[in-house]
């Protein structure tokens, strides 16, 4: 593995993985009360940081919500 290699796997801190988790579960649509019982945040508030889907995940969930896509399937 090269150097840069090795690097990039270190930056995986505990911190970041549990980061990359809850963004995913926030993109697969898992509820606010459900991310901050996995989170164990108090309040909403520290948990938007972690919280922030990505432009695709953005277009999906206003696809899947259009009545008019839901319409012509």
């Amino acid at each position: 593995m090269s150097s840069t290699g090795s690097t990039r796997a270190s930056s995986w801190t505990l911190h970041r993985l549990r980061h990359s988790a809850l963004t995913h579960d926030a993109e697969d649509g898992t509820s606010t009360p459900m991310l901050l019982a996995r989170s164990r945040h108090a309040s909403v508030r520290p948990l938007e940081r972690y919280a922030r889907p990505g432009v695709d995940s953005v277009a999906r969930h206003v696809a899947e919500r259009d009545p008019a896509a839901r319409r012509r399937t």
